[in-house]
């Protein structure tokens, strides 16, 4: 066991982990040369054609060190994205320890400071990994620095690499030995090993990753889900190398997989305890906190009897990424689908990208809100998540919204741009800190629902896209929210309601109801779309009806023959106005959306 690390690989997003996963497995020789690729571990096409690590990666390393003693590494790629943190924290609680790699020419970013921080709060030991030094503009000196002021860590602990060209990945290796502990011994304790990962497989069943602190396990051993209380019999038992390989037995310390058959998804929590089922552990292991969603968005098939295959999709989905929430939803212009919680903007495109293409699904999806507190005139409290359930305005008597706070990095010559930015997106300034002459970090407390409409664009066009940023949810304020209704013909069309700060209201009324005008067929009849607020509207803008010649045929004689017959014809608009139906074909709740 003393010959056994289990680290981690952080960074802010772009800073070369997955580079320096794929030569550490060269180095050692743990993939044959025909198959390895560049972002070895990246295993999903989304995340090769982004250049990005969506899923945390897990692979077993055989390493001899210079003393010739064999080491067996457990290696953890994570993401680096802040919408995906929730996966590195449950990656940092199967370790002991992680690499931190910054940027020699970034330096320390957001998300470097946000990852970082994590690994505090799990008491791992940080190493922290300078990368990309062979390049011109690299700032080693001042990175340091730097890492020093605003992470706490020595900066002569800093180990200087280029995961590119492979120069200083050895000295990594050797550190790893040397500063990173081996796993705590818990002799004679009964099994306890923890859930951090799964996944379905339509021929295995759920296959379940876990890290094993005590005891262990073999094939044929009956075991039991501390959280579920679900006892099964082991299948298989194996390790990651990186393909799943079946071995006669995992120990205590190491890192593996286990299959037992079972295709019933809800068996496998991740953040559960497996242990023994003859001889219990009393307590389980501490687990994950839950993860709250904080972007709410409508999903719906585009063809209606697919929703079924949506539902067990989701399911399946939600194994290997428990950070998102579905509950069904009906919407009178979209049908039956699902209001779905992610942890931002990114992480909810990405789980529709998996689902359209791991599930082959056509779905849509409504325009992406936050869940607000709504306090009624009654004293009544309720959340909602979905704007077409708040009540009238008169029955409201405050709304909440959820608040970030916020934190941006950038050249000291950005921070004027920054400012003017945040002040527009009704941000509280809080504090500016210079952590070099190079590097200015920006504090503020912000409205969520702003950030996800489109502060992060804002910021990157605003600074060149030399800005990073990150936020932490901070609680519900009140705000001077209103309800923006879109009525078609009279009517209140679901899909489109939104929840908008009062000030703002009005623009954004006007800008739907023209984009609304240019996207709806014309109709028979004279169509009006109006934004409202409450019993109030704000905006109009009118679709002119579709017109047949009636007077065509008439060639000639009195003037009043031609009056008589359009006459006849208003009538009639006006009669079909009172009882016509206004037919939005879905193309143009699609097109809407896709603006949004």
């Amino acid at each position: 066991m003393k010959n056994i690390r289990n680290f981690s690989i952080i960074a802010h997003i772009d800073h070369g982990k997955s580079t320096l996963a794929d030569r550490i497995l060269e180095l050692t020789e743990s993939v044959d040369k025909r198959k390895m690729v560049d972002q070895f571990l990246d295993r999903m096409d989304i995340e090769r054609e982004r250049g990005i690590t969506i899923k945390a990666q897990t692979v077993r390393i055989n390493y001899k060190a210079n003393d010739s003693t064999e080491y067996v590494f457990n290696l953890i790629d994570t993401p680096g994205h802040v919408d995906f943190t929730y996966e590195v924290s449950r990656s940092l609680a199967a370790c002991e320890g992680v690499l931190l790699v910054v940027d020699a020419v970034q330096g320390v970013e957001a998300q470097t400071l946000a990852n970082a921080f994590l690994a505090m709060e799990n008491d791992l030991e940080i190493i922290p990994v300078i990368n990309k030094i062979d390049l011109p503009s690299a700032r080693i000196n001042e990175v340091k620095e730097e890492i020093e002021k605003s992470l706490g860590l020595k900066a002569e602990d800093a180990l200087l690499v280029s995961a590119k060209t492979g120069e200083g990945v050895q000295e990594v290796l050797e550190a790893i030995i040397s500063r990173i502990r081996a796993p705590k011994e818990n002799v004679g304790e009964p099994l306890k090993g923890l859930v951090f990962d799964s996944i379905y497989n339509q021929f295995r069943g759920v296959i379940t990753y876990l890290r094993l602190f005590s005891s262990s396990l073999k094939t044929k051993q009956k075991i039991k889900f501390m959280a579920t209380g679900k006892e099964l019999e082991i299948e298989e038992v194996g390790i990651f190398t990186p393909e799943l390989t079946p071995t006669q037995e995992l120990s205590a310390g190491e890192v593996g997989y286990i299959i037992t058959g079972s295709r019933n998804i809800g068996e496998s929590k991740i953040g559960d305890t497996v242990t023994d089922a003859k001889h219990q552990a009393d307590t389980p292991l501490p687990g994950y906190k839950d993860i709250k969603p904080v972007v709410f968005a409508g999903l719906y098939p585009i063809k209606g009897d697919r929703y079924e295959d949506l539902k067990e999709a989701l399911e399946k989905l939600k194994l290997n990424d428990p950070s998102f929430t579905f509950e069904p939803e009906t919407s009178n212009a979209l049908g039956f689908g699902f209001r779905c919680g992610f942890l931002g903007l990114l992480h909810m495109e990405i789980v529709k990208e998996r689902l359209e293409r791991e599930y082959e699904l056509d779905l849509i999806a409504t325009t992406a809100n936050v869940a607000y507190k709504i306090e009624k005139t009654d004293g009544k409290e309720s959340e909602i998540r979905n704007p077409s359930q708040i009540p009238e305005t008169n029955l409201i008597a405050s709304i909440e919204e959820p608040y970030i706070n916020a934190t941006v990095l950038s050249p000291p010559e950005y921070v004027g741009s920054i400012m003017e930015i945040s002040q527009e997106k009704r941000g509280v300034y809080k504090k500016l800190e210079y952590l070099s002459e190079h590097r200015a970090q920006l504090t503020y407390e912000l409205p969520l629902a702003e950030v996800i409409v489109d502060y992060f664009d804002l910021l990157k066009s605003g600074t060149k896209g030399y800005a990073t940023f990150d936020y932490e949810l901070i609680g519900y304020r009140k705000g001077d929210l209103v309800k923006l209704d879109i009525l078609l013909a009279g009517k209140v069309i679901d899909a489109f309601s939104s929840i908008v700060p009062k000030e703002g209201a009005y623009h954004r009324g006007r800008k739907t109801v023209e984009k609304l005008r240019e996207l709806i067929p014309r109709q028979l009849f004279e169509v009006p779309i109006q934004a409202a607020i409450g019993s109030r509207v704000i905006s109009r803008e009118t679709i002119r009806p579709l017109r047949k010649d009636v007077i065509a045929k008439l060639y000639g004689g009195d003037v009043t023959r031609k009056r008589k017959l359009l006459e006849k014809q208003k009538k009639g608009k006006k009669r079909l106005k009172m009882v016509g139906q206004v037919e939005v074909p879905q193309q143009a709740f699609i097109d809407f959306l896709k603006i949004k």
